[in-house]
């Protein structure tokens, strides 16, 4: 064991003082190879399966754009060379799609997901945008660099902070400059999923099978103790395997032998009960709503309205927030920020929902959007007149209301005396 830790204390110090120690690289999968048995059993439960999907997937069906500012709004540019990296293909054979979704995959496992941007040695025109794979990047807080050793997607060597995208998740101190995953605070609620799946394949399996003592009856003294122990066992023995493997229903046990249960019953353990509980502390976990991930909670169309309104607003637009600011930070230079952002379209969360989405086109409509402004968010053509801006006009002012009035009462009181001059 001192040879193991001088090892891992002379692997530290040639890696220049990395902040979380060579143990905390064992862990995070530092060595190639190295995959964490908890994980894998983890992502064996439904429930953090489906969490982390449906995060990765929100977040990668969004279009991810290239905007400048033209006169007091600003406007996807898609012919900037940054454009078809984040709309289109982000690296050689890696969709931006596909990047997007397994950053947020690492960020959700790991805590930390670290993009680097690769440059053209012509032009210093971006070209790429790597994702590193798990375990390959580590942090220098000394000298706050990322030093990277991924040869897999062909990187080696040390990036300042500027240099690279780190997508990170909860941090225990503000000074943390890595985040840990989810799986790491849920680690025992996982482990008890992870638990009540290998009970109930073992009950399944086993048809239910119970666990207990096979007794006799012993009163007054007998001389043939030994025997009868003996006896006893190989009845047990033969239970069990009659029980296990036959799959007899009805066992007979031999003359005045008697078996006693000592295992509890599903009903006992509240197994139902807590396998329920379990769901809903990873929905708490990962921000999801049980309804979500196909828990049988009651639920009508206004609470599933008010869950997938507390998911975006609570769950889905910090992590677009996080990833905006992040890629806005590093890929556009100080002096354009004011000009130049990156942004999400997140008129796509609503797309599948054709009346929020009608109530939300009319309500536009009404703040002053043109026909041809929502038909070109819809990806329509311009029509004749569509230009025009459109306000309601159901709501008037007390001026207007009293004018209106006592023009009508001139009216009518001009029609009056004509009718009474007409019946003179």
């Amino acid at each position: 064991m001192g040879k193991l830790k001088g090892l891992l204390r002379r692997i530290y110090r040639s890696l220049g003082g990395v902040s979380e120690g060579p143990l905390f690289l064992l862990r995070q999968g530092f060595w190639p190879g190295y995959e964490r048995a908890e994980e894998r059993s983890a992502l064996t439960v439904a429930t953090v399966y489906r969490c982390i999907k449906i995060l990765s997937d929100s977040v990668a069906s969004l279009p991810l754009e290239y905007q400048r500012l033209d006169g007091d709004v600003f406007r996807t540019d898609h012919r900037h060379p940054l454009a078809p990296l984040l709309e289109i293909e982000a690296d050689t054979s890696v969709s931006a799609f596909d990047l997007k979704r397994r950053a947020i995959q690492q960020v959700l496992l790991d805590g930390n997901a670290y993009i680097v941007p690769v440059y053209s040695v012509e032009d210093m025109a971006i070209t790429r945008l790597v994702l590193c794979s798990r375990g390959t990047v580590r942090h220098d807080t000394l000298l706050d660099r990322y030093i990277v050793s991924d040869p897999e997607q062909g990187l080696q060597g040390t990036y300042d902070e500027s240099e690279v995208i780190h997508l990170k998740g909860l941090t225990q101190k503000p000074t943390d400059k890595t985040g840990y995953g989810v799986l790491a605070f849920a680690a025992k609620t996982a482990g008890i999923a992870v638990a009540g799946d290998k009970e109930t394949l073992h009950r399944f399996s086993t048809g239910g099978t119970v666990r207990g003592f096979v007794t006799n009856e012993k009163s007054g003294v007998n001389i043939f103790n030994d025997y009868h122990d003996g006896e006893l066992r190989n009845a047990a023995t033969d239970l069990d395997s009659r029980l296990n493997n036959s799959g007899d229903n009805i066992v007979a046990l031999p003359g005045r032998a008697d078996f006693k249960q000592i295992s509890l019953s599903s009903a006992d353990m509240q197994f139902l009960e807590s396998r329920k509980f379990t769901v809903l502390e990873i929905c708490r976990f990962f921000g999801v709503h049980p309804s979500f991930v196909y828990s049988d909670t009651s639920s009508n169309y206004k609470s599933a309205e008010q869950a997938n309104v507390a998911f975006l607003s609570h769950t889905l637009n910090p992590m677009l927030i996080e990833i905006e600011n992040e890629f806005r930070r590093k890929l556009i230079p100080r002096e354009l920020w004011p000009y130049r952002r990156i942004q999400f379209d997140r008129s796509g969360l609503y797309a599948c929902d054709l009346e929020t989405k009608a109530k939300y086109e009319s309500t536009l409509l009404g703040m002053g959007y043109t026909v041809n402004e929502l038909r070109r968010m819809n990806n329509r053509p311009a029509v004749n007149g569509g230009n025009e801006v459109m306000v309601s006009a159901n709501l008037k002012t007390l001026n207007q209301i009293r004018q209106e009035g006592n023009q009508g009462g001139n009216l009518n009181g001009q029609e009056g005396n004509d009718d009474k001059e007409t019946v003179a």
